[in-house]
């Protein structure tokens, strides 16, 4: 076996996983030629092409495929002995990757990784901020927090809290345009819609003692944004009204700069989950930062939504 053949094996990982050579490279330290030079060796040894670089992004050949599989079981193995022997040590130490969307990320979760990296200085975290739902089948992360619960055996969801979405607009916005009462009053109104992967979240919900609406958004009158702190933004400054997760919006709510519509007709929805790989050891690392999140749900629940429009306000007005 070539001396360095786990080195090589990371970089052919890191390549599938980015899609590039180099850009695996310069994670891994190594220069564009270096780079190449390693995975030229590694396809030698192995006689058999592992990736298909002909193409403007690297694409797995079929044995390529094979043989990646069997390198991320080897590489995480080795990473699930040097856990369990720093959790033997009483060490929790090394990088904890996670997975959450834009706007939760940047206003909330942020500060409370600031103070689990404080508690535990060892560790450090690599935060990756998306409104599209991960692939966590493939994407080099640990656990998502997500906004909903996924429709994958693959997978496994830790309720963390509860969730609901709220239709919001600015005091100026709503002085300017109006502030709808019902359902069909939003055909006149201005929106800021969420475009993600799944495409443009522009349909609605609603529902009050066992009735419901749906109002769906012409999306040629509307703002569009992949970035749920964007959207944020915008309808902070009167471009239209927004649908925010009750998370995102209970800051704005309470300080008087965005106003919940419609909160006699909110829909109830799934909860928040930590969604993880099912088949993953979890890492005394990954423990630590999963226990320290639900801790901090169980208390923020009751701060933060304390007294907001919910569904069992709906419930009750209805």
């Amino acid at each position: 076996m070539a001396t360095d053949r786990l080195g090589d094996m990371r970089l052919f990982v890191e390549a599938a996983a980015l899609g590039s050579l180099s850009a695996a490279g310069r994670k891994l330290g190594f220069s564009p030629a270096a780079a190449s030079a390693r995975l030229t060796k590694l396809e030698a040894a192995l006689r058999t092409k592992l990736l298909d670089r002909s193409t403007r992004q690297l694409r797995l050949t079929e044995e390529g495929r094979l043989y990646h599989r069997h390198c991320c079981i080897a590489l995480r193995a080795i990473e699930d002995a040097e856990d369990a022997l720093h959790a033997s040590q009483n060490v929790v130490r090394g990088k904890v990757r996670i997975s959450a969307s834009a706007d939760f990320g940047r206003h909330q979760l942020s500060q409370w990784l600031d103070d689990f990296i404080r508690a535990q200085p060892e560790l450090k975290v690599a935060l990756t901020l998306t409104d599209s739902l991960s692939d966590l089948l493939h994407d080099d992360v640990d656990f998502a927090v997500r906004f909903g619960k996924p429709d994958n055996d693959s997978l496994i969801a830790r309720r963390l809290a509860p969730n609901w979405r709220v239709l919001c607009a600015s005091p100026e916005y709503l002085a300017k345009h109006g502030t709808p009462r019902t359902p069909a009053d939003l055909v006149t109104h201005q929106f800021v819609i969420l475009v993600t992967a799944a495409g443009p979240r522009n349909e609605f919900h609603f529902a009050s003692a066992g009735k419901h609406w749906t109002h769906t958004v012409a999306m040629e009158n509307a703002w569009e944004t992949n970035d749920g702190a964007l959207a944020r933004a915008w309808a902070l400054r009167g471009y239209g009204i927004a649908r925010k997760t009750i998370w995102d919006a209970a800051e704005d709510i309470r300080a008087g700069t965005l106003k919940a519509l419609l909160p006699d007709l909110i829909e109830s929805e799934p909860g928040i989950y930590a969604v993880f790989h099912q088949n993953r050891y979890m890492t005394p690392r990954v423990r630590a930062l999963l226990d320290f999140l639900i801790d901090r749900f169980q208390h923020a629940s009751d701060d933060i939504l304390a007294d907001l429009p919910s569904p069992l306000t709906s419930a009750k007005t209805g």
